[in-house]
């Protein structure tokens, strides 16, 4: 079967191989049956593996959804009674945590950051010993909004030294940037399958402590379907999902995980940071800027400003390139107009060549001056 091939510059779902996606055709199974289970159990492992934690201090736990219900579970599983989360909040995904938080109606502290820098380590320390209610911190690693890089091991040491548990929204990093759930001080981290893996979308997971875990047992239960020591004793106890799983992404997931370690971690990240400079490289050739200053990005998605030019026009620009197979994608700040370009999925620097020749003739075709011109 010929796939026509789309190249997903997006923050996900990313483009995937063609043995990815046939790896969904599989004969009709009973997620019940002894088989899947068993497949399951090694992905569970695998997905350990992949942030270096030890089996034996770390699990992972897979529910159905796309990204944001792990960052629903960790907040409402992971936070004891009469105690309070910190939200280390510098971008739009931070923001969706203290939203949840609102939701639920749990105690919270919403710090905030501009989205343009890293958040202040001081800061968050003087928050922390003004608050010894504090049981749960969260941040993001790469606000895929922006593409700006959260110094999570030096917050981790600091919510550690405070006695707080560390969540890690490392949706759009895991599987990507190498991470070490150990030495980054990470508690819990989590991904879903169409990012970093790029495998389909409908699987998302947790990654993290099994102590705490098995503690939490014992805070009030806020949610019957996203509760994470609940979806974790069933796993335990019977191999299986709670609830019924998305079988056919679960086989596609298990091909991707094989191509992960087939790939390595090191080369993987290599190739995305090559698509990034390729990335980079084209915007200068036509004069684009970043939102982000370079040093502070994570090397996975660019946020590009808007040119000053009566004729840009995003959505023409868009569909221009969406008709010739490249997929750019509107940005997540509130203060500036930007689009971003993404260094994700299975695509390569000659991608990149190839999108922004095509970038250059839409330009071109609506009369917008090269290189793009801004005012300040």
């Amino acid at each position: 079967m010929k796939i026509k091939r789309n190249i997903l510059l997006n923050p996900g779902p990313a483009t995937t191989t063609d043995t990815v996606k046939m790896a969904q055709v599989v004969p009709d199974i009973c997620p019940r049956e002894k088989e899947f289970a068993s497949m399951m159990k090694k992905m569970r492992e695998d997905l350990v593996r992949i942030v270096h934690g030890d089996l034996s201090r770390y699990t992972s736990v897979l529910f159905c959804g796309s990204g944001t219900i792990n960052i629903d579970i960790c907040l409402n599983s992971l936070l004891p009674a009469g105690k309070k989360v910190l939200v280390v909040n510098n971008g739009a995904y931070s923001t969706r945590a203290a939203e949840i938080c609102e939701y639920y109606g749990l105690p919270f502290i919403d710090l905030k950051f501009p989205v343009d820098e890293q958040p202040d380590l001081d800061t968050i320390e003087r928050t922390l010993q003004e608050h010894p209610d504090i049981a749960l911190v969260h941040t993001t690693h790469n606000e895929t909004g922006t593409g700006i890089l959260n110094p999570i091991r030096e917050i981790g040491a600091l919510v550690h030294r405070y006695g707080a548990v560390f969540t890690v929204d490392t949706t759009s990093t895991y599987a990507m940037r190498p991470i070490d759930i150990e030495k980054d001080n990470i508690d819990f981290c989590m991904a879903s399958a169409q990012k970093g893996l790029m495998a389909m979308t409908g699987l998302s997971f947790i990654v993290g402590n099994t102590e705490i875990i098995k503690k939490s047992a014992d805070y009030p239960k806020r949610s019957y379907y996203c509760n994470l020591y609940l979806q974790y004793h069933f796993f335990e106890t019977t191999g299986e999902m709670h609830f019924t799983p998305p079988v056919q992404t679960i086989y596609a997931v298990r091909q991707a995980l094989d191509e992960y370690f087939a790939e390595g971690e090191e080369a993987k990240w290599q190739r995305h940071l090559s698509v990034f400079e390729a990335i980079h490289a084209g915007l200068e050739r036509l004069g684009f800027q970043d939102l982000i200053r370079r040093e502070l990005q994570a090397g996975l998605v660019v946020s590009v400003k808007y040119p000053d030019d009566t004729n840009w026009d995003f959505e023409k620009v868009h569909d221009y390139c969406y008709e010739r197979g490249f997929t750019i994608y509107p940005g997540k700040v509130s203060t500036q107009s930007t689009f971003r370009l993404c260094a994700l999925g299975a695509i390569t620097a000659k991608d990149i060549e190839d999108f922004f020749g095509v970038l250059k003739e839409a330009l071109q075709v609506y009369s917008i001056k090269i290189p793009v011109s801004y005012e300040k």
